[in-house]
């Protein structure tokens, strides 16, 4: 049966094009604004009750201890040459083991992989990287330099500065959406792909236009829309929305979870609270909405899929669907009292999960 509108003359096909295009920015910037609304309220009632704490930033001087831990490995830097930019990560592991390499989501950086690195370098050479705009990497100051096309080059580019042609790639929330790209425009690079708490793309564009639950939890990638306002937010309190999101009830790590501990807070506090360092973050969501949807959507190697239930920002239906784009040997385990931040959360159970994936796979192409 021919697709509805298979059949129009290329005139109404366009006006078609036109009609949709110009629905879908309404929905954005129109849900753009309710999320600014609420966010000026929020605003409004903190000054009202503590009008001297709203507006307290600290800009942490000193970084925690814990950030330069040697049992985490070491920290490096690597120059790109076509975009000049240079690249923060820290490595452990020997050099010339195979590279697994770790993306993190928002708003993190290289330390959410902490447990990870210590956890694989016994038999790989694992690199945890800051993303662009993120931490000791450099950050554009132009939104469009953070467009998905950059993101996925970035990577591309890194793997070669490195001296690699191939890794096992692993990336959680935004990290997990330029994972999915890189493996779908690079599939050369990815020997297997390890996703945590991120759908298929495709997936995630479709859901959440046809179910209103989750345009609601992804609320703060229309609120990112706006220019510096999103930044100050996050700044109020000296950084409570940060705080919350990690050790809230609603959103945080769960009672039976890994907790972060002061120190852990206090290094995310030590990188976000530099001036200026929560704009390039933001700006990768900036352009989402101009990248998306994709042209090409198959995943051809065997690819894990790590899922914490209790996610306040993904619905865990999303991580099911994702099996229809894997053309390759496809694993997805869903672990009921974790939460969004679940390499974090769970650690012990996360890294024995990817053990499991990865010797599984050697084992079969070898029989």
């Amino acid at each position: 049966m021919a697709r509805p509108g298979a059949a129009c003359p290329p005139p109404a096909r366009r006006v078609i094009v036109a009609a949709r295009a110009l629905l879908f920015w309404a929905l954005v910037y129109s849900y753009c604004g309710v999320c600014a609304c609420i966010a000026g309220l929020r605003l409004l009632w903190s000054i009202g009750r503590r009008p001297g704490e709203t507006f307290r930033w600290v800009v942490r001087e000193n970084p925690p201890a814990c950030l330069n831990d040697p049992s985490l490995g070491t920290h490096c830097y690597v120059r790109i040459k076509d975009s000049g930019l240079r690249f923060h990560y820290v490595a452990a592991g020997e050099r010339g083991k195979p590279l697994m390499l770790l993306l993190h989501g928002f708003p993190e950086f290289w330390y959410s992989w902490r447990h990870q690195l210590r956890e694989f370098k016994s038999e790989y050479r694992v690199v945890a990287l800051d993303l662009r705009g993120y931490g000791e990497t450099d950050a554009p100051s132009h939104k469009e330099n953070y467009k998905l096309d950059c993101l996925i080059t970035d990577i591309k580019d890194i793997l070669e500065c490195l001296g690699y042609s191939k890794c096992v790639l692993i990336g959680h929330d935004w990290g997990g959406m330029i994972a999915w790209l890189v493996a779908i425009c690079y599939p050369e690079m990815v020997t297997k792909l390890i996703v945590v708490n991120f759908p298929h793309p495709s997936v995630f564009t479709e859901y959440i236009l046809r179910h209103p639950s989750q345009l609601i939890k992804s609320g703060y990638y229309f609120f990112f829309q706006m220019p510096w306002f999103p930044e100050f937010m996050f700044t109020v309190n000296d950084f409570k929305v940060l705080k919350s999101l990690f050790t809230s009830q609603a959103t945080g790590i769960g009672k039976k979870g890994c907790r972060l501990t002061a120190e852990d807070i206090e290094a995310y506090l030590y990188i976000f609270s530099q001036p200026g360092a929560l704009t390039g973050p933001i700006n990768h969501y900036r352009n989402i909405f101009s990248c998306l949807p994709l042209q090409h959507h198959e995943v051809i190697m065997p690819t894990l899929l790590l899922w914490g239930e209790r996610d306040a920002f993904m619905e865990v239906e999303m991580a099911e669907i994702t099996r229809i784009y894997i053309k390759n040997h496809f694993r997805l385990t869903i672990l009921s009292e974790a939460s969004h931040w679940l390499q974090q959360d769970q650690p012990d159970i996360v890294n024995k999960l990817i053990w499991t994936f990865l010797k599984e796979e050697t084992t079969r192409k070898r029989e």
